[in-house]
């Protein structure tokens, strides 16, 4: 439950307390949450004429067994730019993805030195109608709903991700479904006493423009929006009335897409998805059985460059299935605490299980004669990005379960080091698979899913 409220929130516990103090650290009560003191002397520097501004914060905190992680959604008034062509809009800033308190409640404190939290808020700019006195207020659910996402899968954003929606952002009948993610323009990172805090803007966007970036990649599709007023302008500015894609305001923007994927390929290196994987090899008879090798004791390993980009992979998640798959927060959670442990950010290639997924000597390879792949509808629809935006580019893509460590790296025959070899294709390393693929096979293969690249059809 949510509640809206001038003046920022309670005494001495939210942005706006303290009322009549100026910018300087100093002026503050003394028991007001330093990461939060932070973060709101950034926004003070941009809206010095905003002390108190409308806020909607969650009414039963996170931390005392709430549903909204976040603590509380800023909104202010920006005249953007004329100067620029930035429209007027609203300004929404998250607080509480970061580290707001430091004293374990929600966060692990880890240092000065690291990110504060998560090590980001999430802000969100809305083109602001004509005659529009007051901001709406569904961006902050918006934002509640990704917090969870985050909190849940302890997956973060970075700048350049997609998250695909598959629903209008407000509801409504808009085409702007589906979300980008980029450095804000005005808001600069913030040093906490608990570390370091950056701001990430979501970016509403068309269907066209989502697939557009998973083909080729997020950076590339927001500089393109950047060059169209009515699309973000410099700023992005979200405009949930714009009926059209940025290829149908300008047919050359997808002739420079077309040739970025031929010549680049995809830097979209994996997501976190709805997968499993079996195998479908007979029980080896002994431990001699050639079905089975052990190679555990000398095993292959990544070069340094591919196995940090699947550790950065698999860790992140880059990618949002759809509306329904981001998890609720766990009923279990009490008081911020997952049971018996307080929440932190292990890496998602570490298993709580006896089975981690980072290859080491402690954990067998096993190396299959045939497995059976399972996707829901989304992500089987990547698999021709997979196999002709990395694969052909002699790079490797992975699909991370969002339910557990499961994770499917597809690899070609130009990534060194991998586990899965020519002569072996199909190995698993706990519950991470590998599989190589020739590019003789990845040709093939994109012949018998040609149906995926018109699913609509």
């Amino acid at each position: 439950m949510e509640g809206v409220r001038p003046g920022g929130g309670p005494p001495a516990g939210g942005p706006g307390s303290g009322s009549g103090s100026g910018s300087g650290s100093g002026s503050f009560p003394s028991l007001f949450p330093p990461g939060l003191h932070g973060i709101y002397g950034e926004c003070r520097r941009l809206y010095p004429d905003q002390p108190n501004p409308l806020q909607v914060t969650a009414i039963l905190k996170y931390w005392l067994g709430g549903p909204d992680p976040l603590d509380y959604v800023s909104m202010y008034r920006n005249l953007g730019n004329p100067a620029l062509n930035v429209p007027e809009h609203w300004h929404y800033v998250s607080f509480g993805l970061s580290d707001l308190y430091g004293d374990n409640r929600v966060h692990e404190f880890t240092g000065t030195d690291g990110p504060s939290g998560f090590g980001f808020e999430l802000t969100f700019r809305l083109k602001r109608e004509t005659g529009e006195s007051a901001p709406p207020t569904w961006p902050a659910e918006l934002m509640q709903g990704l917090a969870r996402y985050v909190f849940q899968s302890e997956n973060t954003f970075c700048s350049g991700d997609h998250v695909s929606w598959h629903s209008p952002l407000d509801n409504s009948e808009s085409r702007i479904q589906h979300m980008l993610l980029t450095e804000d323009p005005q808001m600069q990172p913030v040093q906490t006493p608990f570390g370091v805090v950056t701001f990430l803007q979501i970016v509403g966007v068309c269907t066209e423009e989502l697939h557009a970036a998973q083909q080729w990649n997020g950076q590339g599709i927001l500089e393109l929006l950047r060059t169209v007023p009515v699309a973000g302008g410099p700023w992005l500015i979200t405009d949930m009335r714009r009926g059209e894609t940025i290829f149908e305001i300008d047919p050359h923007l997808q002739e420079r897409v077309d040739k970025g994927i031929e010549t680049d390929g995809s830097n979209l290196s994996g997501v976190s998805a709805k997968c499993a994987w079996d195998d479908l090899s007979r029980p080896p008879e002994d431990d001699e059985d050639s079905r089975s090798i052990c190679i555990g004791t000398q095993p292959r390993r990544l070069s340094g460059k591919d196995t940090e980009q699947i550790r950065e992979t698999l860790r992140r998640g880059l990618e949002i299935n759809s509306k329904p798959v981001i998890p609720p927060i766990n009923a279990q959670r009490q008081n911020g605490l997952n049971l018996d442990r307080a929440p932190s950010r292990k890496d998602s290639l570490e298993s709580e299980s006896s089975a981690a997924i980072i290859p080491h000597e402690l954990i067998r390879t096993r190396q299959l004669e045939s497995v059976h792949l399972k996707f829901n509808q989304e992500s089987g629809a990547l698999i021709p990005l997979c196999l002709r935006g990395r694969l052909l580019h002699g790079r490797h893509f992975t699909y991370k379960s969002i339910t557990g460590d499961t994770a499917i790296t597809f690899v070609s025959t130009g990534v060194e080091g991998a586990f899965a070899t020519e002569e072996h294709p199909y190995a698993a390393h706990g519950p991470w698979l590998q599989i190589l693929l020739t590019e003789e096979f990845v040709e093939r293969m994109l012949e018998d899913l040609e149906d995926l690249n018109s699913p609509e059809e």
